[in-house]
């Protein structure tokens, strides 16, 4: 209990001043911490002020066309937190009258919630006694009670949720959960903790036995995979282009591409005139450049896109073509969106 009362007051004179911190409305705690999963508060910040603005109520969400909804998160990445975040607020909208569940096993149910999300909105909107536990609630466990068990591991997950609900206060659960992540984010950083003056150094066990950098432990990660993107980007005498959806289950569903030739390795214009899909594309002479003369490399979580964008010049296209104006209302992966910045700039 006197941890949770230092972490407590250690937040109440230094927690940072957000926008979903003011309310206990579940539509706009839940909308902020589906936006901060795997991702900063200084970048989810302005996307959450778009968002609320858009879409004041979780029916104004509802309605909303998902292209218009990808289109605002673009930049965000991890879009099937975008695509579940729609689904999620037709059915609160349409299923439940616009009223969120208001206890964690019924948050659970939807889709796009998982514990840490669940556990966060019951604790903040309706005083539930149930911890989050997020990567700097991991970083600030495992340094202060010294626990080497993988955090990405099943037990890892089990031992801290464990743990972690058994130093929640109850009378104030959302303050305390709120205390333990500003507290891991502001003071118990990654790198360069500010063990000095943390209110917590005479009882961490990480720092009395010289851990805190070894702390927490992670397994191994996954290999990552290299893919060879080819982005075809057609062009045409009355500046016209193609974009398509991107369809499947793989990375970026729902969003927007130029015509795409994968690789197995690095292809060069040769390779690239010889493959199906620029026969099918292109019936007529074409005129092809290298558009980025560096090799892209994009990198996601699991996998890296070494990427080229090919303008093509032609006559005709067998695809159906749109104007540059509507190319830029679509929503598009952060690679495309900075090469269409580059490109139209390039052409006005």
């Amino acid at each position: 209990m006197i941890f949770a009362k230092q972490l407590i007051y250690w937040y109440l004179q230094n927690k940072r001043e957000l926008p979903w911190r003011k309310t206990k409305d579940p539509y706009r705690v839940w909308l902020s911490e589906i936006m901060l999963q795997q991702t900063r508060v200084a970048q989810g910040l302005p996307y959450f002020l778009t968002f609320t603005e858009s879409f004041p109520t979780v029916f104004d969400l509802a309605k909303a066309d998902e292209v218009e909804v990808l289109k605002l998160w673009q930049g965000l990445g991890y879009y099937s937190r975008a695509r579940n975040l729609h689904f999620t607020a037709k059915y609160v909208a349409e299923e439940l009258n616009g009223v969120f569940p208001k206890n964690y096993k019924e948050l659970l149910q939807l889709k796009g919630v998982g514990d840490y999300t669940a556990s966060a909105i019951a604790s903040i909107c309706y005083d539930e006694a149930v911890a989050v536990v997020d990567g700097n609630v991991y970083r600030v466990l495992s340094r202060y009670f010294g626990i080497a068990t993988p955090i990405n591991s099943t037990k890892g997950i089990k031992e801290f949720k464990e743990l972690a609900n058994t130093l929640i206060d109850a009378s104030q659960p959302g303050v305390y959960n709120q205390a333990i992540m500003d507290f891991g984010a502001l003071h118990c950083k990654p790198q360069n903790p500010l063990c000095d003056e943390c209110p917590l150094s005479t009882s961490c066990i990480a720092l009395a036995t010289n851990k805190v950098k070894e702390l927490p432990v992670k397994e191994k990660k996954i290999k990552i995979k290299k893919r060879y993107f080819n982005y075809l980007v057609p062009v045409t005498p009355d500046n016209k282009t193609v974009l398509e959806e991107r369809t499947g289950k793989g990375i970026w569903q729902g969003l927007y591409q130029f015509p795409l030739v994968e690789s197995k390795k690095e292809a060069n214009e040769k390779e690239l005139v010889e493959t199906e899909l620029f026969s099918k594309l292109f019936p007529e002479e074409t005129t092809v450049s290298l558009f980025n003369k560096e090799t892209i490399v994009h990198k996601l979580s699991h996998q890296h896109l070494i990427t080229k964008f090919w303008v093509v010049k032609t006559t005709k296209i067998n695809e159906l073509t749109m104007s540059w104006k509507t190319v830029k209302e679509q929503p598009v992966p952060v690679l495309i969106d900075k090469f269409l910045k580059e490109y139209l700039n390039e052409e006005s």
